[in-house]
């Protein structure tokens, strides 16, 4: 269903919440995934705010693809409260990043 793995999507969530320390690496990270996973992202991030319902999620998707005027990384970081938005979209979805958090943390 996504065009994103969880994993990339637990990075994300990692890196936003030490922003101040990884800021770049993350703009970096977010810059060098496809236009399909950065417009899943984007709608992961949708859903978690309440902008859309999980059972729009591609309704989302393609509304990020064709709406993206900004870079995404730019639009991402300004978005206040991003990694909550996001694990709660997955959560909405019916899926986590806990685990893969958890593997990163550890370094695994």
């Amino acid at each position: 269903m996504l065009d994103i793995t969880v994993n990339k999507i637990a990075q994300v969530v990692l890196m936003a919440r030490e922003l101040r320390r990884a800021e770049g690496e993350l703009c970096a990270f977010i810059d060098r995934m496809t236009e399909e996973e950065q417009a899943s992202l984007v709608a992961v991030m949708w859903i978690g705010r309440g902008t859309f319902e999980a059972e729009e999620y591609d309704e989302a998707r393609r509304t990020a693809y064709e709406e993206a005027t900004t870079p995404c990384a730019d639009y991402l970081l300004g978005t206040p409260h991003l990694s909550d938005h996001l694990e709660n979209g997955l959560d909405a979805l019916g899926l986590s990043a806990s685990e893969d958090e958890d593997d990163l943390i550890r370094g695994g």
